[in-house]
């Protein structure tokens, strides 16, 4: 069973280089996704290492615009059209690192082959969705680039309509949805479902934060819904009222160590290095 990481990237190939050697194993490999506006020679070096990839369709990434998600499902189109049958796909951001064994890692896939880990919250059971309507209600002009765009993005929301979701769907999302680890029949139906001509790729054009809801709702309002672990196995701490994760430090590593998660988010090196040889003491 091989199991395709794939990594989105923007910064610091030495703290991404760090992340691909700490998860060497014979039956991972890693496909990375550089954000387009972002010069890729600094990270070709990365090639050297045994199983690395990198995609060919990059994405200019906007942060909060619905690039991003694009940029998730261009890679993960991309790693299954090759000639490789991937049992899992594993997105990772290059600010994530591992909190277990890559064997535990391994074994607890392999245990869990016909599910999805992906996390969600329902629109009548968290605060979260109160605000998250707003980014497909309201438009967003977050991906495009002309003078004068955050005034006309006002002045769309004064004088046209709410904006209603294009499919009946109920929805699903959170704000650490972003990021998950699907089986082959849920990836391979997730690609397939924006391959349709049903309006939505047209209408997340002018959402915000795509990346924390679209997936979700999707997997959830398909035939393949039991599947779907509400877990994406990430520990991921959001401080209150805050729209990014918190950077974490040295007094996270006992919550994070007894999380009995996988993987944890978000470190920003140089300031998060000793976290990491810490976490490293304890996952050898």
């Amino acid at each position: 069973m091989r199991i395709a990481n794939i990594i989105i990237a923007h910064k610091n190939p030495a703290q991404l280089e760090r992340l691909i050697r700490k998860m060497q194993h014979e039956m991972f490999d890693f496909y990375i996704h550089i954000d387009k506006k972002i010069d890729i020679e600094n990270f070709l070096y990365l090639k050297q290492i045994k199983g690395v990839h990198f995609i060919h369709h990059r994405v200019v990434c906007n942060w909060g615009g619905h690039s991003t998600l694009e940029a998730m499902l261009n890679s993960l189109k991309e790693v299954l059209s090759n000639d490789q049958r991937y049992s899992f796909y594993n997105l990772l951001s290059a600010q994530d690192y591992p909190l277990k064994k890559n064997e535990e890692l391994y074994d607890f896939l392999v245990n869990n082959s016909k599910k999805s880990f992906v996390f969600y919250e329902t629109e009548e059971q968290s605060d979260w969705w109160s605000n998250a309507i707003q980014r497909y209600q309201k438009y967003h002009l977050t991906d495009f680039n002309f003078f004068g765009r955050y005034l006309m993005e006002r002045v769309m929301n004064k004088v046209l309509p709410l904006r209603k979701f294009p499919l009946s769907l109920k929805l699903y999302g959170g704000s650490k949805a972003s990021w998950w680890t699907l089986n082959h029949e849920c990836a391979t139906y997730l690609s397939e479902f924006f391959n349709q001509k049903n309006g939505l790729n047209k209408f997340l054009k002018f959402c915000w934060g795509t990346d924390e809801f679209v997936i979700p709702t999707i997997l959830l309002n398909s035939p393949l819904k039991d599947q779907i672990v509400n877990d994406n196995l990430r520990y991921i701490h959001f401080p209150e009222g805050k729209a990014n994760p918190k950077i974490l430090e040295l007094e996270d590593l006992t919550s994070m160590l007894n999380s009995n998660m996988f993987f944890a988010r978000k470190f920003d090196a140089p300031v998060s290095d000793g976290l990491l040889d810490q976490i490293d003491q304890h996952t050898r």
